[in-house]
C-alpha cells in the first residue's frame, strides 16, 4: 500500500454565512471536498492543508474551519498562508503542537515512508511571500536530518513564475532561487508542493517538480496577458493526491472535488459500431 498525502488549499473559510468576495459561499466547497475525500477508495495517511485557510485570519473563521474539518479522521497539518494569522490559527487549533507558540509556522512530520516539510513563506501585512535566512537554513537542517528519506516540502506561495502576472507579482519575491539550490542539492526531495495560485501548474525546479493545486471553491483565471486583470472563476474544484508506492516515486494525482456520474464498467465487447 502507498503512502498517501493528499493536499488541500486556499480554502479561504469566512463565518458562517458571510461570502467571500461578496459573492461566494466557500464553507459548502470544502464539505464537499471533505465528503470526496471520504469517498476515495483508499483513504489518505495526511492532510495538508497549504495555506489561506480563512478570509480574513479572524478567530471566528477559524471557530467556523475547525468545524468544517472535523469530520477528516486522519491526522490534519494546517500551514499559514497570505490571508491567515499565525496567533489566531493557533489559539483556535492548540492541539496542533506541531504549529508551535511563536515565530513561523513550520515543521516536519513522518507521513508513512515521507517526511513532510511545511516551511513558511508568510510576509506579514503582504500578499506576497519570501524567505528569509532564517526560513532557508531552517529547511537546510531538515533537509540534512532526514537524507536518506523520500521528501515533499509544503509552501504556500510557489517558488516559480506562472505568467499568469497579477499572481506572479505577489508570488514568492525573495528566496526562491536560494530555494531551488537547497533543492537542487537533495535528490531525495520528491516533490515541492504549494497553494495560492488556485490552479493546477506544474513546473521543473530544483531537479524535481514543484506544482500548485485547485483550490475547493474558485480558481484564479488562466490568463496567460502580462496586463490580465485579477479575477476568478468557479471552474471545477479539486485537490491534490501524492502517493509514494514503497521504493518507488512520487506519484500526484489531481482529483475533482464533488459527485460524478460513475462508475461504469469497463467491457471488452463496449464497443461502438459504425
Amino acid at each position: 500500500m502507498p503512502t498517501l498525502l493528499l493536499q488541500l488549499s486556499d480554502l479561504h473559510i469566512r463565518e458562517p454565512g458571510r461570502l467571500a468576495y461578496g459573492r461566494i459561499e466557500t464553507a459548502p466547497y470544502l464539505k464537499q471536498a471533505i465528503a470526496t475525500i471520504g469517498r476515495l477508495p483508499q483513504q489518505p495517511d495526511a492532510v495538508v492543508i497549504t495555506g489561506d485557510l480563512t478570509d480574513f485570519g479572524r478567530a471566528a473563521e477559524y471557530r467556523h474551519l475547525r468545524d468544517l474539518l472535523a469530520p477528516l479522521a486522519m491526522p490534519v497539518y494546517l500551514m499559514p498562508g497570505n490571508h491567515d494569522d499565525r496567533v489566531q490559527l493557533r489559539q483556535a487549533f492548540p492541539e496542533h503542537a506541531y504549529l508551535g507558540v511563536s515565530g513561523f509556522v513550520q515543521f516536519g512530520v513522518a507521513v508513512g515512508t515521507l517526511q513532510l516539510i511545511a516551511l513558511d513563506t508568510v510576509v506579514a501585512g503582504a500578499s506576497e511571500g519570501g524567505l528569509c535566512g532564517e526560513r532557508l537554513q531552517w529547511l537546510a537542517q531538515q533537509l540534512e536530518a532526514h537524507r536518506g528519506r523520500p521528501v515533499v516540502i509544503a509552501m504556500h506561495h510557489p517558488p516559480f513564475q506562472t505568467l499568469i502576472g497579477h499572481m506572479d507579482a505577489i508570488g514568492l519575491l525573495d528566496g526562491a532561487a536560494e530555494l531551488e539550490a537547497l533543492v537542487a542539492r537533495h535528490p531525495n526531495v520528491e516533490r515541492v508542493i504549494c497553494g495560492h495560485l488556485h490552479r493546477a501548474i506544474q513546473v521543473r525546479f530544483g531537479g524535481t517538480l514543484a506544482a500548485t493545486q485547485p483550490s475547493p471553491a474558485h480558481q484564479v483565471c488562466l490568463d496567460l496577458a502580462a496586463d490580465a486583470a485579477s479575477n476568478w472563476t468557479l471552474e471545477p474544484p479539486g485537490f491534490g493526491l501524492h502517493a509514494l508506492p514503497h521504493g518507488g516515486r512520487l506519484v500526484s494525482h489531481q482529483v475533482a472535488s464533488g459527485l460524478f456520474n460513475g462508475p461504469f464498467p469497463f467491457h471488452e465487447g463496449d464497443r461502438l459500431i459504425d
